[in-house]
């Protein structure tokens, strides 16, 4: 696994704004990220969000980012639209639900699918929501602190 993007957002867009309009909270691409045992990304909108909180972070696959960008001839948005924290390749996502896993100096717990909503369909293209289904990403906890830095990798 190979870190290709790291990304912060300071507020909420999509969640909690359901029956209202999406927020307009800008997705910053960092080259590296602080992480905390526990509470996240310093500076997302999910760090310190709750105890115990299953969503810390977010992963998500460059290829299946390819994928939909050649699916929808999407050329003009970036992996940020999707507003996962951590776009990496050559990482099989699913199979980390349940499993802990290291990137760069960090470990991580695979908690779940970062299921994709209605909102994708606005923020991507009309139809991401159904096409992302299985390939949403992966919540995840930070299990150990340290920094986060694009190129970083998964040891072997």
């Amino acid at each position: 696994m190979i870190v290709r993007h790291l990304y912060i957002s300071p507020d909420h867009n999509y969640f909690g704004h359901h029956g209202k309009p999406a927020g307009d909270s800008p997705t910053v691409e960092v080259q590296t990220a602080e992480l905390v045992a526990g509470k996240g990304i310093v500076g997302d909108r999910f760090f310190d969000y709750k105890e115990d909180y299953k969503g810390q972070v977010t992963f998500f696959s460059i290829e299946t980012y390819r994928s939909l960008c050649e699916q929808f001839a999407v050329c003009d948005k970036s992996p940020a639209a999707f507003r996962r924290n951590i776009v990496v390749e050559n990482a099989d996502l699913p199979s980390l639900i349940g499993q802990e896993f290291q990137v760069g100096e960090t470990t991580f717990l695979g908690t779940g699918e970062s299921a994709p909503c209605y909102w994708m369909d606005q923020a991507f293209h009309p139809g991401a929501e159904d096409a992302l289904k299985g390939h949403g990403g992966l919540r995840a906890k930070v299990l150990t602190s340290g920094t986060l830095e694009i190129g970083d990798t998964s040891p072997t």
